[in-house]
């Protein structure tokens, strides 16, 4: 299959190159009456990475000044190993599409590991849910971007994409994939591309320093015993265990029994093994294998063949499908015509963070690895990375980062709370009922004591067994929550006739939110609201005004906010 230059045909057709495993791939992909059709495919000598030289043998150098199209008329799609890319996920309230931006980039300022001006941001908004909006961001240092695309500028791609991205889509093309919430794991030889994707699109993704390479022995080892993984646990399966387990904690499922786990194969007794061994220690682990049928080709395929160029595959498809909603972190950076955008999208904040302008892939591995593996893997990872960075200076350097953030009021937390209302709290014993999808008497007997009662028809579904459950009541919803070895009950729709358009703060001033809702009433009833949440006090309204357009009545309130607002006294 590789090296097989015979073009068949242009109609719908895409190239696509990328680093994957210490090689570079390309395929060109094609797809006619439903069918798609692999026309060709190139791989460089393991550890060459020569972009110029791959480029001009995929035949896309063909002028000296590339920023067209391939003169045959493909799309043509660069992608980017997303191993120096750090992913966030945030939950934000109900706001209006102008200011998500705005909240959007306050949030990625707390948690940036490098200046802002130094920083690539982009993010991706998905449909609110609950009154909830999830957004996925993702970071990496400008610098390394920028070197990224003089690499691949001479044969002008119409996009690039982050590999990740190309995964998960590969996933659910030829993978037998579908929208759910799930973890996808991609091998090559020497790293794992750990991926979350929810609703079917990336939302996260994290790459470990171990390979199939790592497992060769181990599965050697149990082709010629017969014996399961249980029989022969090694100490690299225990540790691939203990990585994937706190990747999944760090994706925010600390009981991830439930979460499936799919591992891309290659139908290879090392992927075999891999899978026995997650779910012998209880993860819902399974081997996702390619669906041949789905796929065409001159010479016969075989699932090696498709894993093997699964990423430029997962590329190619973005552009045979119009895909436009990827995490476009060279949106700013790199235009195919020459011309990028010279709006920024994150300026500089002035934040007091330590820090010199050290690689971002270093900073994310310090930052993971502080969280999750041991100094000797970090130690690993950075010496493969062969920069002789100070270990110990760059974890005090993230350490620094914690403790800087640990000094902002948290506000999601606070975004949160302005959107709900604690009603009561409850003893556990609800929790057994409730993951069943039950509402015991008992529970409802609780609600009417809180001056709140729950119909015959309302229902139950659980968010998260055994952590979150969500009652609806119509028009009402409440979030039941377990916190503090209790379960708190939220009215999650206490202010849903408030919009808010802006949210200011600034250390030693008090907090200022504007927003628009139907009537007084309601804007008097969201500041009583507020006054209730813990910490909050000195609630004023400020300016209020009926929009002659709108109707809306536009409104400003100012409040304290623990000790955040507080002006420190000089001694």
């Amino acid at each position: 299959m590789s090296n097989n230059t015979t073009d068949m045909g242009t109609r719908g057709s895409a190239i696509a190159i990328a680093k994957d495993g210490g090689k570079l791939k390309a395929v060109k992909l094609r797809k006619q009456d439903g069918i798609f059709e692999i026309l060709w495919t190139k791989s460089s000598e393991a550890g060459d990475l020569d972009w110029k030289a791959f480029e001009i043998e995929c035949g896309l150098a063909a002028e000296p000044t590339g920023q067209e199209k391939n003169s045959d008329g493909n799309t043509v799609v660069a992608g980017f190993d997303s191993a120096g890319v750090v992913f966030y996920r945030v939950d934000l309230p109900t706001v209006s599409e102008e200011n998500i931006e705005a909240m959007v980039k306050l949030q990625a300022e707390a948690r940036m590991p490098l200046p802002a001006e130094q920083m690539q941001l982009t993010w991706r908004a998905d449909q609110v849910k609950n009154g909830k909006m999830p957004v996925t961001i993702a970071a990496a240092r400008k610098e390394q971007l920028e070197k990224f695309v003089e690499k691949v500028r001479g044969f002008g791609p119409e996009k690039i994409v982050l590999d990740c991205e190309a995964i998960v889509k590969t996933w659910r093309t030829f993978f037998s994939g579908d929208g759910r919430n799930a973890v996808v794991v991609s091998m090559t030889t020497q790293n794992t591309q750990v991926c979350l994707a929810q609703n079917g699109r990336l939302s996260n993704a994290v790459v470990l320093d171990m390979g199939t390479e790592d497992f060769a022995q181990t599965s050697r080892g149990l082709l010629e015993s017969g014996d399961g993984p249980l029989a022969d646990r090694t100490e690299t399966a225990e540790r691939f265990v203990q990585d994937i387990r706190s990747v999944l904690e760090l994706f925010g499922y600390t009981e991830p029994e439930g979460l499936p786990i799919f591992v891309l194969s290659d139908d290879s007794a090392a992927h075999e093994v891999i899978v026995s061994t997650l779910k012998s220690t209880g993860l819902n682990a399974r081997a996702a294998y390619p669906q041949i049928g789905k796929l065409d080709a001159q010479a016969r395929l075989n699932p090696a063949n498709i894993y093997e160029y699964r990423v430029p595959i997962g590329l190619a498809l973005t552009a045979i499908d119009g895909d436009t909603d990827e995490l476009n972190i060279f949106e700013h950076l790199y235009s195919p015509t020459g011309e990028t955008k010279s709006k920024l999208w994150l300026y500089s904040p002035k934040v007091a963070y330590a820090l010199a302008a050290v690689m971002l892939v270093l900073l994310v591995i310090v930052a993971y690895a502080v969280d999750v593996v041991s100094p000797g893997a970090i130690e690993k990872r950075l010496n493969g990375a062969g920069t002789g960075a100070d270990i110990d200076l760059l974890i005090q350097r993230q350490r620094l980062i914690k403790s800087v953030a640990s000094e902002r009021p948290d506000l999601l937390t606070l975004l949160n709370q302005i959107h709900t209302s604690f009603l009561f709290s409850a003893k556990l014993d609800f929790q057994s009922d409730l993951d069943k999808g039950i509402i015991s008497e008992e529970l409802k007997q609780k609600f009417e004591e809180n001056k709140t009662s729950l119909s015959d028809r309302a229902t139950v579904s659980v968010e998260k067994a055994g952590i979150k459950w969500l009652i609806s009541n119509r028009p009402k919803k409440y979030s039941i929550r377990k916190e503090d070895g209790k379960l708190k009950i939220y009215d999650i729709t206490a202010n849903a006739g408030i919009m808010l358009d802006k949210l200011d703060f600034k250390k030693g001033r008090p907090v200022s939110i504007s927003g628009q809702t139907k009537d007084a009433e309601q804007m008097y009833k969201f500041q009583q609201s507020l006054l209730g949440i813990k910490g909050i006090t000195d609630v004023k309204i400020q300016n209020p005004n009926r929009d002659n357009k709108t109707k809306k009545l536009k409104f400003t309130m100012t409040f304290h906010y623990k000790t955040f607002t507080k002006k420190r006294t000089r001694r």
